[in-house]
Formats: structure tokens, sequence, C-alpha cells
């Protein structure tokens, strides 16, 4: 069999006998002469180049992603028949440290430092007496309570981190209890939960039930200094809800890596909102041990077993 690699990121999986890779261009047609190819990894793929992969490689049974979340590959119209698999788990250390510095970020306000800094301007109200906790400005991740919405495995690493930090961390996910000593709530438990909440972290994917999930209700039964982060899909926030929120002071702020458009226009609200720090989908940037999800799907792949992060088909 034929297995095509992105040259966006250096991939060396070590292969079986009948096996054979070959690397192509992610911003080219994939050539004639390797378009019998039965399995394709995907990594920096634009959705145009997605949307023609399904009439270049009319043999394909197989799709191997390396993102965590593989909506843009599904909306490529590929066949029911194709097994898609997704990066699920290979972004968990850099996408939890870069929420870990968003949220920092915030509590800090980098993004008046760094404004600041551009004027040449000392900003004397960044500082001043805090209290520790607080409950009138988020200003410290101890004894700050954070609920983080989707709670897998970028979730469960972030939570580590900040309770290292001090903070008091609870997860929702769709079955309650407890996953490593962190308690876990549903979506019914939301209201509760959100009114003592300083940070709403969203990591949940792009699917049919969470479409503008986070919405005006929702930003509204956070308290005033509470804050929103987003490093999971762009599709899961009401963004005009969110921007009318930020400027009416429903919530003190927000710090969002995704967006429903990207890039983001410039003609966005988002560019002029208040108290918002802006990242360019960058949290998750090299997904780490690419080549061991690779080997083994390969391996269950060609045994005829069920592959790993399977999505689709």
């Amino acid at each position: 069999m034929k297995l095509l690699l992105p040259d966006a990121i250096p991939l060396h999986p070590r292969v079986p006998d009948g096996v054979t890779t070959v690397v192509f261009d992610v911003t080219s047609p994939i050539p004639h002469e390797h378009r019998d190819a039965e399995a394709i990894v995907l990594w920096g793929s634009s959705r145009d180049r997605l949307a023609t992969l399904p009439d270049e490689l009319p043999h394909l049974s197989w799709i191997q992603g390396l993102m965590a979340g593989t909506d843009g590959v599904h909306a490529a119209g590929f066949s029911p028949d194709v097994t898609i698999t997704s990066g699920r788990g290979l972004h968990d250390l850099p996408v939890a440290e870069h929420t870990l510095g968003l949220i920092l970020a915030a509590a800090r306000r980098f993004d008046l430092a760094f404004a600041a800094q551009a004027e040449r301007r000392w900003d004397g109200g960044i500082g001043g007496n805090q209290a520790n906790p607080t409950t009138t400005r988020f200003s410290t991740l101890r004894g700050a309570h954070v609920l983080i919405w989707g709670f897998g495995g970028i979730g469960q690493q972030l939570a580590q981190y900040l309770s290292a930090l001090g903070a008091h961390v609870t997860g929702v996910a769709t079955t309650a209890g407890e996953r490593l000593g962190y308690r876990v709530v549903t979506d019914e438990d939301l209201a509760d939960e959100l009114a003592r909440t300083d940070v709403l972290v969203d990591i949940l994917p792009a699917l049919e039930g969470t479409a503008h999930v986070v919405d005006a209700e929702i930003l509204a039964a956070l308290p005033r200094h509470a804050w929103f982060v987003n490093v999971g899909r762009g599709a899961t926030v009401d963004e005009d809800a969110l921007v009318a929120a930020l400027a009416d002071g429903t919530i003190a702020g927000a710090a969002l890596d995704v967006f429903s458009h990207e890039p983001l226009p410039a003609d966005s609200p988002l560019w002029d909102a208040p108290n918002l720090i802006i990242t360019p989908h960058s949290a998750g940037g090299r997904p780490q041990e690419s080549e061991g999800l690779i080997e083994e799907n390969l391996r269950r792949y060609l045994a005829g077993t069920e592959l790993l992060n399977v999505t689709a088909g």
C-alpha cells in the first residue's frame, strides 16, 4: 500500500514491508503517479486543498489527521467509506501551555502592559493593591476558580498546570464524575458553576451540538470580573454576543486563539473589542510524537483492527 506524508512537518514513521511512503506538497495537487494512495497523513493543508483531495485520491481508504479536531477534514466531502482518525492527544502539552499563558496574561494584564510599552507610557493602573484572592478583579490564579468546558486530554493537562499555581479547577464533560482527581460536572450543572467562575476555558470541538454554545446567556451567567478563554473551536462561540459582553462589561475580558473565520478578517469587530487578547490559532503549532500514532494506527489498519481516535468511517 502507499501512504502519503505531508511536507509541512518532518515525519519518519517506521513502516512494515509492503508499505511505501511518499512525501507530498501540501500546497499543490497530488501528483498523478501517487493518486493510487490508500492512506494519507494530513497536516498543514488549507481547506481549499482539502476540498480537492476526494477527487484526487479515489482509492483512499484511511486518513490520519494530526490535528486534534478533524472538522475541516469532514467538511472536505470524503466518501463515507473513508476512515478518518484524529491527532487527539498530540497537542495536549503545547495547547495547555498556550492556554496557561493566555490565562496568566489576562490575570497580570500583559496586554495592557504591552500596549503601554508600545506607546512608551508607564501604566500605573495595572498594578496597585490587589486582593488575594480577588472578587472584584481577576488578578491571580491562587484561589481562583477555573471552569474547563471540554475536559479531555488538553483540559486535564491544563488542570495540572493551574493546580500547581493554586487554582481550583472543575471540568465540564458529557459524563459527571472524577478525572485525575478533579471534579467533573455536566452541562446541566453549568448555571451553578458559572456563578462562581473566575475563568471559563472553552476546549470544545466543533460539533452540531456545540455550535454557538457559548452565547449571551452563558456569558451573562459569569461574574463581571470573569474572563473567557477559547482554545477549542471558534464555531462554539457566538462572537457577536461576546463582543457585546465585552463592550458593556458583562465580563471583564476574553482571550481567543480560535475564531469562526480564519484568518480573522480585518473588519471583524473582535479586533476593536475592549479587553480582548488575540493569538492567531497558534496554541497547537506542532503535534508531539506524531510518528508513534501513525505507526500504531498503520499496524492496526493492516491488521484490520479498530484504529485509534476514529472520528468517521
